[in-house]
């Protein structure tokens, strides 16, 4: 199993999680976080003092999936996360040794 972490804008988040249910993924968490994704615009921004710059609310997105749905799992992220910028985020993949049940 691998677990996904997608740093995407919030205004593309609904419209991942939604590709990404209709994909059948379903293990899978939104949290807000303070982020250095470059801004799509000023309003999108804010100063944290805190952290001494500009940053803004994006969307990290935690999927867990099997190994082998990984690229199609990339690829709806990509498809709709993306925004006018030619950066729109970043997917980090790792790799789960073990997933224990609670």
């Amino acid at each position: 199993m691998i677990e996904i972490k997608a740093f995407i804008h919030r205004s593309r988040a609904a419209s991942v999680v939604r590709a990404l249910r209709k994909g059948g993924f379903t293990n899978m968490t939104a949290v807000d976080v303070k982020g250095m994704v470059k801004a799509l615009d000023e309003k999108e921004q804010q100063y944290s003092t805190e952290l001494g710059d500009r940053v803004i609310t994006e969307v990290k997105l935690e999927l867990v999936c099997e190994d082998d749905r990984l690229s199609e799992a990339a690829d709806l992220i990509r498809a709709n996360g993306k925004t006018d910028m030619e950066e729109s985020g970043f997917i980090y993949v790792s790799k789960i040794t073990a997933a224990i049940p609670i």
